[in-house]
């Protein structure tokens, strides 16, 4: 069975709706880490959704801000270049022409202010934009991979002073899981083959939101973060931060207080969770663009999965987090490159990589 919205009322599972409210921990009330594993690390920070986090639906970038957070607090020194504005599907689109602008956000959204006080760059945030003069609130947005390839090729030596690469870029987190069809419409995970094509390595994170998946809960994004801080620690310690793949790693809902299944090694499903539909307005040229809901129970068609090991089964139907690995490689039939980091990356997920 499908069910098919508007895009008015879909559009959140994939991008969000609604306007503004935080409620943020504050500084001190958090428990500060023993350690801090990430100390000496450069990251640099995107994501599909924007750097505004305006939004009540939490759709528009708070994932981002817990992401930067904890991995602040894990040691790491973390610039943010994220796009101006939402920015959800487009994969790994780039502007071909034209000036983009980075410019510096100010005023963080509340009780994020000094996560990153403590860091060599202060956590900078940047939006890019389109466009000279500075951005202002309507003005268009960058693409994801657009925040990438500016920060690694120049933007982040003129804005922050960085000589060379960062070690690390991660994407997200997502509003909303990236999975089977759709991780091939995803800014996220396009913004993190962006880094792996300039040989950086990469890891997209992506939460799930409630049990309508029109609303985002803090408490998604800050396990997951948590999480991720933990994971890339171990990644570090272990050599495995590699650029020959990137990862994709998604967060189930445990916004109801339930617990996130232990990380499951996944490939990307085949069939879909959500897709774009398009509806004739009468007997005109207009169609209407919808986004179409798979309900899990279809037997033929692209909401089928075929794949015991999809990362969608694994994360919607059994709770778990689900990593799966990303090339940018298209060539269908290739051989596999690095061979030996791809089984120990798995070996890391399925037998050492921290449990939630």
């Amino acid at each position: 069975m499908r069910r098919t919205l508007a895009l008015t009322t879909a559009a959140a599972v994939l991008a969000g709706l609604g306007a503004t409210a935080y409620a943020t921990t504050p500084a001190a009330d958090r428990t500060k880490p023993a350690s801090r594993p990430l100390a000496g690390l450069r990251i640099l920070l995107s994501n599909d959704d924007s750097m505004r986090a305006a939004k009540a639906s939490n759709s528009d970038g708070l994932g981002l801000y817990e992401l930067r957070r904890a991995m602040c607090a894990a040691g790491a020194d973390v610039v943010v270049m994220a796009p101006w504005q939402v920015q959800s599907g487009k994969g790994t689109a780039v502007t071909n022409g034209g000036v983009l602008t980075a410019q510096r956000r100010t005023a963080l959204p509340a009780g994020y202010e000094n996560d990153c006080a403590g860091a060599p760059s202060g956590g900078a945030v940047f939006g890019v934009c389109l466009g000279e003069g500075g951005c202002a609130p309507d003005s268009p947005s960058a693409t994801p991979a657009d925040t990438v390839k500016l920060a690694l090729r120049g933007g982040l030596t003129a804005k922050v002073g960085w000589r060379g690469a960062p070690d690390l870029v991660l994407t997200g987190i997502n509003s909303g899981p990236n999975i089977a069809a759709s991780v091939n419409d995803s800014g996220t995970v396009g913004a993190a083959v962006a880094a792996i094509d300039q040989d950086v390595p990469a890891i997209a994170f992506s939460s799930s939101g409630d049990e309508s998946q029109l609303y985002f809960p803090r408490e998604n994004y800050r396990a997951h973060a948590e999480f991720g801080a933990r994971f890339v620690a171990g990644l570090k310690e272990r050599g495995l931060l590699t650029s020959a793949f990137a990862l994709k790693v998604d967060y189930p809902d445990v916004s109801a207080g339930q617990r996130a299944g232990a990380p499951v090694w996944t490939r990307v499903g085949d069939g879909a969770v959500v897709y774009h539909a398009y509806e004739q307005r009468g007997s005109g040229d207009a169609f209407d663009i919808t986004l179409g809901l798979c309900e899990g129970d279809e037997s033929e068609g692209e909401c089928v999965e075929n794949r015991a090991d999809a990362d969608s089964t694994w994360l919607l139907g059994e709770g778990h987090v689900t990593v799966a690995p990303i090339t940018w490689d298209r060539t269908y039939g290739t051989p596999v490159d690095a061979r030996r980091e791809l089984k120990a990356v798995q070996r890391y997920v399925e037998r050492e990589a921290p449990r939630p």
